[in-house]
């Protein structure tokens, strides 16, 4: 029985693109990211991201973008995707060993999900020294009634070794 070749980690790579920091992660951006990239194919999915997930995929409506790539970093690398499943979608920081492959840490940046009774949206920020700033709102699933006054901010920074250290 053969067995199916292994996708090069170099070529799933070159499937993020390189954009410019700083960058807004929210409700619109992964609809300007995706015009020019496609989403990733279901063996890259399988081989690279499913097992970076802490949850499983139960459906075939699950969908990943390849959203960016960070800076080039000695210790690490950084990639940015988008995932969306039914009521939710969230964009994922992961940091890389680049001789290894394996992870090093991973933080939900930024997306919108729903629970059937509340609605969470957050949103990101990333700077070109690599801090991200992230705020969320939650609010009931009928109208979202953003308020301010119920908006959590936090701040993390990428250390050195690829580690996301909130601040």
């Amino acid at each position: 029985m053969a067995t199916t070749p292994q996708i090069r980690f170099s070529h799933f790579l070159e499937q993020f693109p390189e954009l410019e920091l700083p960058i807004t992660l929210g409700e619109d951006t992964v609809r300007r990211i995706s015009k020019e990239t496609p989403p990733l194919p279901a063996r890259m999915i399988e081989q690279f991201l499913l097992p970076l997930e802490p949850t499983q995929i139960n459906d075939e409506f699950t969908e990943f973008i390849a959203c960016l790539r960070l800076p080039e970093a000695d210790d690490y690398i950084g990639l940015i995707y988008w995932r969306a499943d039914l009521a939710q979608y969230h964009y994922t920081l992961v940091t890389l060993n680049p001789k290894t492959e394996e992870l090093i840490d991973r933080l939900i940046l930024a997306g919108t999900s729903y629970d059937g009774q509340e609605l969470t949206q957050t949103t990101a920020a990333l700077t070109d020294g690599l801090m991200i700033y992230q705020v969320s709102g939650q609010g009931g699933g009928g109208e979202f009634d953003y308020q301010a006054s119920s908006s959590t901010a936090r701040r993390f920074q990428i250390a050195a070794s690829g580690k996301i250290i909130e601040l």
